[in-house]
């Protein structure tokens, strides 16, 4: 019997300056920055994670902020476009913050759902969109109150090389339900209440270019370790190559690329965000991984001093 996905964990992205990313997805978007970490393969760089009040999987996007690299393209193997949920009611707010802050948007409506559409400061594409489940985000900054606040994803819309093999692999290997089909994108669901619903753009855009702008994977939920390497096996049945486990300090993760051309991670739910930090404190200090933690001082004069500001 095919598992099923809970879907989406966390969504990684390309961007430019920190303190830019950290300006919009916080002092615009109104989401908590829950950790303030290193690159573990570049230390040298800020990963920055944002979410909500608790910093529950399905709510989590993070960032390499590599402010001197050169510009990405959005195409087939990347998600082309990542969507938040916020509560019912909330869209005429959210036109009102984007307009304040000056950031064109544009509306657009699919499966019987109003989007408003917009790009980040670094080229991401981002759209919010009205959905009764998911509970509420009491984390909020200035003018963004819990009966507005994001509540975490509402989906992705995914752009494969292989729509067909891509669209396979949801529904027979993650065990995603498929709901429909409409203008050229098919649409799927996964078991949570956050993160599920993916759309698949069915006609190719052209190849995408990893750099700033670009999502560099999305992360999928393993309930436990144990439920992670079931789905390892079942990958590999599948015929897919998929990484040794990886410790990722907050979530073990293993990757694998599908035949769309699109890096997958799954991710487990637990230990989570609050093992080194208080759940009150969360994305206040650096927290380092233990191999750098000697490299402390010179890590935190090298790395730019970030904040987060109330922008309102």
């Amino acid at each position: 019997m095919t598992k099923k996905s809970m879907g989406i964990h966390h969504i990684t992205a390309i961007v430019g300056d920190p303190q830019e990313n950290v300006d919009f997805y916080a002092g615009v978007l109104g989401l908590r920055l829950v950790k303030k970490t290193v690159n573990f393969d570049d230390p040298g760089t800020y990963h920055l994670y944002f979410g909500d009040q608790t910093a529950k999987p399905g709510t989590i996007i993070t960032f390499f902020p590599w402010g001197d690299a050169y510009k990405g393209k959005i195409g087939d193997g990347q998600v082309g476009v990542t969507t938040y949920a916020v509560p019912v009611g909330a869209l005429v707010f959210w036109e009102n913050r984007l307009e304040k802050f000056k950031i064109p948007f544009s509306k657009t409506k699919r499966f019987d759902e109003q989007y408003l559409t917009f790009d980040d400061p670094h080229g991401l594409h981002v759209e919010l969109v009205e959905r009764q489940q998911g509970e509420a985000n009491s984390w909020g900054i200035g003018e963004v109150a819990e009966e507005v606040a994001i509540k975490g994803f509402g989906g992705v819309t995914l752009y494969t090389a292989n729509a067909e093999k891509t669209a396979e692999l949801l529904e027979t290997v993650m065990g995603l339900e498929r709901i429909g089909e409409e203008d050229g994108l098919l649409r799927f669901r996964a078991a949570s209440d956050l993160g599920n619903i993916i759309d698949v753009k069915l006609s190719p855009v052209g190849t995408g270019q990893m750099g700033v702008g670009t999502v560099h994977h999305i992360a999928w939920r393993a309930q436990d370790d144990a439920d992670q390497l079931d789905w390892k096996a079942q990958v590999e049945t599948y015929g897919l190559g998929v990484t040794p486990v990886q410790d990722r300090n907050y979530f073990n993760a293993i990757y694998f690329r599908e035949y769309g051309d699109i890096l997958f991670e799954i991710a487990t739910d637990p230990p989570g965000f609050a093992i080194d930090e208080s759940p009150e404190s969360l994305g206040e200090a650096l927290m380092l991984p233990l191999q750098y933690e000697r490299h402390r001082k010179n890590l935190q004069q090298d790395l730019p001093p970030i904040q987060v500001r109330n922008l309102d």
